[in-house]
């Protein structure tokens, strides 16, 4: 703090930063398949009543099914879902994406769901929860490669659920306690990011 600062009180404009920090940030936790029978719903409520304990941003459930998302640039799809999915996103402050892995990589959906906005990511944070055969490991590298390029940041700790040590019977959600650490750690990392980098939104 200056000297004038401490003579004067805070400028309006430092008043006015401060305030933006101290609102509550918006985290979008998004699923990232839509087809039937999938996971991402069990796991997403998981995370996100894991957030809720914590109390520190207002956390929503987004799910890309519920968004009339053709795919991008094809003619004659029903992209009606389009001006809703871009509002949900752009009111957000960062995300945790919830990734399952589809032969190496994450889903069309997912991708075709990222591909449909530009300016409603940047400047974001996002951590990702992944599950698989090897807890779609492969995905979220694949994931951070079209975040990276949509200027999102995303974070380092990343919980990483097998099917066949988190899931019963690869269906059902039983995830370790130490998986859960893993989501608080990641969460420490994504708030403090998503704070600084709304500041220069």
């Amino acid at each position: 703090m200056g000297i004038w600062t401490k003579l004067f009180g805070a400028s309006q404009e430092t008043k006015q930063e401060e305030e933006v920090i101290m609102e509550k940030l918006n985290i979008g936790i998004i699923l990232g398949s839509t087809r039937e029978g999938r996971l991402s719903p069990q796991v997403g409520q998981w995370v996100k009543e894991l957030a809720d304990q914590r109390g520190d941003a207002n956390y929503t459930i987004i799910d890309i099914a519920d968004y009339r998302l053709p795919l991008l640039g094809e003619s004659g799809g029903d992209a009606s879902g389009a001006a809703a999915w871009s509002e949900a996103v752009a009111k957000q402050d960062g995300f945790v994406f919830i990734v399952q892995e589809y032969n190496h990589s994450i889903t069309g959906a997912l991708k075709n769901a990222l591909d449909y906005l530009r300016v409603e990511w940047n400047n974001k944070a996002a951590g990702i929860v992944s599950y698989g055969s090897v807890g779609g490991a492969r995905a979220a590298e694949h994931l951070r490669g079209i975040l990276g390029e949509l200027l999102v940041a995303d974070v380092r700790v990343h919980p990483a659920l097998s099917l066949f040590t988190d899931f019963e019977n690869g269906a059902e959600l039983k995830a370790a306690p130490v998986q859960a650490e893993s989501v608080n750690q990641m969460l420490d990392q994504v708030i403090p990011w998503s704070t600084a980098l709304k500041t220069i939104r």
